[in-house]
């Protein structure tokens, strides 16, 4: 299995055997804190994150493998223009949901032809109740951060994980160490102290959360923070001293649309549904439709400082989504704001 996942282009692979662990009762107390914001099914869900069973019948084993998808391109903290805006490094290519699916698929499937069908094989790629990162850390993929990434010593954290959960007892690898020490680079580096302590995120706080998964305004006093973050946020990763030396993958779906890398906020400024439709084909960033995407980027352009996209800004105060118009007046009121202190 272990040489099948390699040939079918995953770069990690491990088993973890299904057990009580730590995490389990972490989890729990995380969605009780409300950690997890307005992501219920993350709540809904908590029952079968847990237990596995619930998922396959008699679930004893998870075999977890790893992409690695970065790529010799800036970090997010390197220095940019004040009108370049960051999309997550992640969502620079093809969606990694149907380019891992199809390889998850394939091993999924060698697997219940070697095994002849006496055992159950359900896959996953980020889409159902399942706690990859937990499972990868008991398989030796590699361990859970400080900043809630799972990070490999050769790879860094520029992983996708996908999974097979399977009720045949299978050899477990060994669970990875936690190679963190005293290093706080993350915690540190976050602008909206949503890593409130070592490995406990707070997604009200986040700014990937925000930008992605929350559907409608975004609260004022976080806005400001958020920088020229557009879709989600590679901050926490980018200062990791783990992914200095992290390897690049040649993987094609993951080579980033030029377009897509530090992006010109007066470009952006001017995407209509069509031509926003046609730039992010197969694109992650297509989750957070037209208007999602849009709010992002006016945060953004009031957060630049650069006047000469006031006039980018205004036809939005006559659009006929109220999101849209009223983030254009912050955005507006931020700029000329910052100006006057400027001066």
């Amino acid at each position: 299995m272990k040489n099948q996942a390699h040939e079918l282009g995953f770069d990690l692979f491990g088993i973890a055997r299904i057990e009580k662990i730590p995490e389990m009762d972490f989890y729990s107390n995380w969605i009780k804190k409300g950690f997890h914001a307005a992501m219920g099914y993350l709540a809904r869900h908590e029952e079968k994150k847990c237990d596995p069973s619930l998922i396959v019948d008699g679930a004893k084993s998870v075999l977890v493998c790893g992409k690695n998808y970065n790529t010799n391109h800036p970090y997010s903290t390197d220095s940019s223009s004040k009108n370049q805006a960051w999309i997550s490094r992640y969502a620079w290519g093809n969606d990694y949901h149907d380019s891992i699916k199809s390889a998850i698929i394939e091993l999924n499937n060698y697997w219940l032809k070697i095994s002849e069908n006496q055992y159950a094989g359900r896959y996953y790629v980020d889409t159902g109740p399942v706690f990859e990162r937990a499972w990868a850390s008991q398989a030796g993929i590699g361990w859970s951060g400080k900043n809630c990434c799972t990070i490999n010593r050769e790879q860094g954290s520029w992983l996708f994980l996908a999974v097979i959960i399977t009720d045949a007892e299978l050899q477990a690898g060994q669970k990875s160490a936690d190679f963190c020490g005293s290093c706080t680079a993350c915690i540190d580096a976050c602008p909206t102290n949503a890593l409130r302590a070592p490995y406990i995120l707070d997604s009200n706080l986040c700014i990937s959360y925000h930008t992605i998964e929350n559907r409608g305004a975004i609260p004022q006093q976080l806005q400001p923070e958020f920088g020229r973050q557009i879709f989600g946020c590679d901050i926490c990763q980018d200062v990791c001293p783990w992914n200095r030396k992290a390897r690049y993958s040649s993987e094609p779906d993951f080579q980033p649309r030029e377009q897509l890398i530090n992006p010109d906020l007066r470009f952006l400024l001017q995407l209509d549904e069509e031509k926003f439709r046609s730039l992010f084909r197969k694109s992650p960033v297509k989750r957070t439709k037209y208007g999602g995407f849009m709010r992002n980027v006016l945060i953004a352009a009031g957060n630049s400082g650069d006047i000469g996209l006031i006039e980018f800004i205004k036809p939005f105060l006559e659009n006929e989504n109220d999101l849209l118009k009223n983030q254009a007046e912050s955005s507006l009121k931020l700029l000329s704001d910052k100006n006057k202190i400027e001066e």
